[in-house]
């Protein structure tokens, strides 16, 4: 496999340098010789490498996406079991505990989801994520209820697992540690059981 570039490797650094701040400080915080000191490079570098700080935020929106899929794929491939455990993975690759959760990237995906409501162009980066995300589980739903009642299942999943992403970065004392997953897997059975008895119909 081939060494990532110089290029590659600077611009990576300062993505993780903007992950690091916002996660403390948020994004509106993160001036660029903050990012820069995170990063362990000189401002001058990061003006190099990135035009403006929403460049860094849009480059960080894409990496995350990539991040979860992959933690999704991965829990994915590991399934024993039919359309129920598929669904069961997915809420756990975005809300389990364990060696490969991610805190910070939790929390700079909160302060992102904040940034979208501020910036067109953030709101559209965001929106194609989270937009890719649904449709994921929508479709895992999908073969568990059929594809007519899905949308709605996976719309109010996916927004519980957006609310304790809020509550854990905001206000983490209100939930109780690592009770993330579990409760939404709950919530999802309950949710399949309702839409495949003759009264969910």
């Amino acid at each position: 496999m081939a060494r990532p570039s110089n290029t590659e490797e600077r611009r990576q650094q300062i993505v993780e340098g903007l992950l690091r701040v916002m996660a403390e400080r948020g994004y509106e915080r993160a001036s660029i010789a903050e990012i820069a000191k995170a990063a362990g490079l000189s401002p001058g570098l990061v003006h190099y490498h990135f035009t403006e700080k929403q460049e860094i935020l849009l480059t960080l929106v894409e990496q995350l996406a990539g991040r979860v899929r992959e933690r999704v794929k991965t829990r994915l491939e590991r399934v024993k079991g039919g359309a129920r455990a598929q669904v069961d993975a997915f809420l756990d690759a975005f809300l389990a505990t364990g060696e490969d959760a991610d805190p910070a990237s939790v929390a700079a995906w909160v302060t992102i989801s904040a940034e979208a409501v501020r910036q067109p162009e953030v709101r559209a980066a965001y929106e194609k994520v989270v937009r890719a995300d649904l449709e994921h589980l929508e479709e895992l739903v999908g073969a568990v209820i059929g594809r007519r009642r899905a949308r709605a299942v996976a719309a109010g999943l996916f927004a519980a697992v957006q609310g304790y992403f809020v509550l854990s970065t905001a206000a983490p004392g209100l939930t109780p540690p690592g009770s993330a997953a579990g409760t939404v897997k709950r919530m999802a059975a309950g949710l399949l059981d309702a839409a495949e008895s003759p009264e969910g119909t």
